[in-house]
C-alpha cells in the first residue's frame, strides 16, 4: 500500500507517517516549498519516507504529485491550523482549510477516483454547540475563520463522495495533543510553561480563558482512527474524541501539581489571549467509532498532561 499525507511534518502528520510505516506502507509526504524547512517531528524517520513538493493553493502541483506517486490513500492533515491566526488571516485560513480540501478532492476525481480520502475535520466545527455531547449529526455554528472553513471541508468532502462515488471519510476529531505539539497551543504552552517555571527559567505564565473546557486526547491514539476509517467498506463520517472534557484550569492545575508546583502562584490571564468569539464546551461522543472502527483512546488525560511536561521538562533540561 502506499499513502500520501498532507502535512506530514506537523504532529498528526509524524504520527501518522509512524503507523503507516510500521504497517509496511511506501509513504509520501506533501512539503511546500520554503527556503527554511522543519523537519523537526519526522527528522528520526526521513530517510523511511518519500517527500515530494507540492502545495494546496497550487491545484496543478496536487494533480502531478498525484500522478507520479500514485498513492493508494490520501490523507489531508495540511491546514492553517491554528485557530487565533485565523482572525487575522481569514482569507488564507479558507484558501488552506477549504479551497485547499477541494483542491485535493478535485484532483483525486481527475487521475484516479479509487484513491482513499481522509479528511481532517475539527471538533471547532461545533462552536457555539448545539446538543451536549456532540455527535456525527450535531448542528454546526462555528465561532471563528477557521471553524468555518472546516466545516466547509467537512461538506465538500461528502458533497464528493455523494457525487462522484469516491471514498471520502471525515474525521471529526476533537483536541489531541502531545510533546509534538505546537508552543503556540494553549496545551503545548503550558506544559513548556510548567517546565520553564520548574528549572527556574520564567516565573509566570500568561494565558487566556481558563474556563473553556475540552475533549482532550493524543494525537498518537488518534491517527490510528484516521487509518481505520480507509480500510472500512464504506466512507463515512466519525466523531474521534474520549467523551471527557476538563477545563483550561483543569489541565494547568495537573501540570503544575505534577511538578509539586501551586499553579496560582504563577499563572496570570491576559486578555490578549481571549478569543473574540470563544468555544466554551466540546465534548465528544465516540460511539460510533467504537462500534465501527472499534477504536479507543488509549492515553488517559492525567497521563496526557504528564507525558508532555515530562517531554518538556527533558527537552529543557538539554
Amino acid at each position: 500500500m502506499r499513502a500520501l499525507i498532507t502535512g506530514i511534518t506537523g504532529q498528526d502528520g509524524s504520527y501518522l507517517a509512524e503507523l503507516l510505516l510500521d504497517k509496511g506502507y511506501d509513504v509520501i509526504g506533501m512539503v511546500r516549498r520554503a527556503s527554511t524547512e522543519s523537519f523537526e517531528r519526522i527528522n528520526h524517520i526521513k530517510d523511511k519516507i518519500t517527500l515530494a513538493q507540492a502545495d494546496l493553493l497550487d491545484q496543478l502541483s496536487i494533480i502531478s504529485i498525484i500522478e507520479e506517486h500514485k498513492p493508494d490513500e490520501v490523507y489531508n492533515l495540511a491546514a492553517q491550523s491554528f485557530v487565533p491566526t485565523s482572525w487575522s488571516q481569514p482569507v488564507l485560513t479558507g484558501e488552506f482549510d477549504a479551497i485547499g480540501v477541494t483542491k485535493v478532492l478535485e484532483a483525486i476525481r481527475l487521475v484516479n477516483n479509487k484513491i482513499r480520502f481522509y479528511q481532517a475535520s475539527s471538533s471547532e466545527m461545533f462552536g457555539k454547540v448545539q446538543e451536549v455531547p456532540q455527535t456525527e449529526k450535531t448542528s454546526f455554528y462555528p465561532r471563528s475563520p477557521y471553524g468555518v472553513a472546516k466545516v466547509y471541508g467537512h461538506w465538500i468532502t461528502i458533497n464528493y463522495r455523494e457525487s462522484f462515488g469516491i471514498h471520502a471519510s471525515s474525521g471529526i476529531l476533537f483536541n489531541h495533543e502531545s510533546p509534538r505539539r505546537g508552543l503556540e497551543f494553549v496545551t503545548r504552552k503550558i506544559t513548556d510553561g510548567v517546565a520553564r517555571i520548574k528549572l527556574g527559567i520564567e516565573s509566570q505564565l500568561a494565558l487566556g480563558n481558563l474556563d473553556a473546557k475540552r475533549d482532550w486526547g493524543f494525537a498518537g491514539d488518534y491517527v490510528d482512527a484516521m487509518w481505520r476509517m480507509l480500510q472500512l467498506d464504506e466512507p463515512d463520517n466519525f466523531v474521534i474524541a474520549t467523551g471527557h472534557t476538563h477545563s483550561v484550569e483543569d489541565f494547568v492545575r495537573t501540570a503544575f501539581e505534577y511538578v509539586d508546583l501551586d499553579y496560582k502562584k504563577h499563572v496570570i490571564t491576559d486578555p490578549r489571549f481571549v478569543r473574540p468569539a470563544e468555544v466554551d464546551l466540546l465534548l465528544g461522543d465516540p460511539s460510533h467509532a467504537r462500534e465501527v472502527l472499534d477504536w479507543e483512546p488509549s492515553v488517559t488525560f492525567e497521563g496526557l498532561v504528564k507525558m508532555m511536561v515530562d517531554a518538556d521538562m527533558e527537552r529543557l533540561s538539554k
